[in-house]
């Protein structure tokens, strides 16, 4: 996908539902900035646990954010509960690249989508990454995968 092209429901793979809270929308009455980032970050790690069993950071690699973005396409913000959609463009040793729509009624444009990268790393020296990533992890989001590569 370009990054010009605005990403549909189509796009994503794995889908959750987020409730949008009052103090979530800002001064001008649409979702505050870092909001999004909550979001993006709920709707990977939610996924993770659900889809391994385990609590993730209990394993002994743990996934740090190495990069985020955003690209906003249209405001949304309290009252109505955003769905939020996942998708992994590639697994590699010791990283994984997501994105994230979200999406708040029945739009099939997405209002914002974000990019996500986890970089595996020991969970006693975060400076070293750790390679393979635990089979676990790269269990959970394989099935993620659309257009992407694994490593």
């Amino acid at each position: 996908m370009s990054d010009r092209t605005r990403p549909t429901r189509a796009d994503y793979v794995a889908w959750r539902t987020i409730t949008t809270r009052w103090r979530d929308d800002d001064a001008y009455g649409h979702l505050n900035n870092a909001t999004y980032y909550e979001m993006f970050d709920t709707a990977v790690n939610a996924h993770l646990y659900e889809h391994t069993g385990v609590d993730v950071r209990r394993l002994p690699a743990i996934g740090v954010v190495a990069e985020t973005s955003c690209r906003y396409f249209r405001e949304i913000g309290f009252p109505a509960p955003v769905e939020s959609g996942l998708v992994v463009d590639k697994v590699g040793t010791s990283s994984i690249v997501y994105r994230i729509g979200l999406f708040q009624g029945d739009a099939e444009e997405a209002a914002a989508e974000g990019r996500f990268v986890h970089v595996y790393v020991d969970d006693t020296d975060p400076a070293r990454p750790v390679t393979p990533m635990p089979d676990v992890i790269r269990v959970a989001v394989e099935p993620l995968l659309r257009g992407g590569e694994a490593g």
